[in-house]
């Protein structure tokens, strides 16, 4: 028997193969958009994921700007940041971000799916929020994705 046939591989850098994948966010819902973006982003869809490796894609996420909330989130739900000083607690809700930064509200939702350490850092970096239809990244020839599609 062939005992290399055993043997587990493993992705490092050099032997990764990433993608440019483009995902419009047009009436999609924010949690369910953000949580099929941080897979790929991490690349759990692909046969040779490693978890402490950067194998996931390159994503273009198109139309910040329409993506979607259920029930009352838009008004009710509340992000809370703090300046450091005293009395420097500040909030916001996702109607407030939509109107001054829309990709804003996208980046935020897949940052917090994404590890929190190093990689985590690294993977965001992969990630591109476009408001609008148009982005700058066509010389990478990104393949368009339906996200329906992807379990």
């Amino acid at each position: 028997m062939d005992t290399l046939s055993y043997k587990t591989v493993s992705a490092n850098k050099a032997t990764v193969n990433k993608e440019w994948v483009v995902v419009d966010a047009e009436n999609m819902v924010l949690g369910r958009l953000a949580s099929v973006v941080a897979k790929m982003l991490r690349g759990k869809y692909k046969p040779n994921f490693t978890p402490h490796v950067d194998c996931g894609d390159n994503v273009i996420v198109i139309n910040a700007e329409k993506v979607a909330l259920t029930g009352k989130k838009m008004s009710d739900k509340i992000y809370v940041r703090h300046s450091g000083y005293p009395g420097g607690q500040r909030t916001q809700t996702p109607q407030d971000i939509l109107a001054k930064y829309p990709e804003r509200l996208v980046e935020k939702a897949v940052k917090g799916m994404l590890p929190k350490n190093k990689l985590g850092s690294d993977l965001f970096r992969n990630l591109h929020v476009v408001i609008g239809a148009e982005h700058k990244y066509e010389a990478q020839k990104p393949k368009v994705v339906d996200l329906n599609t992807i379990k």
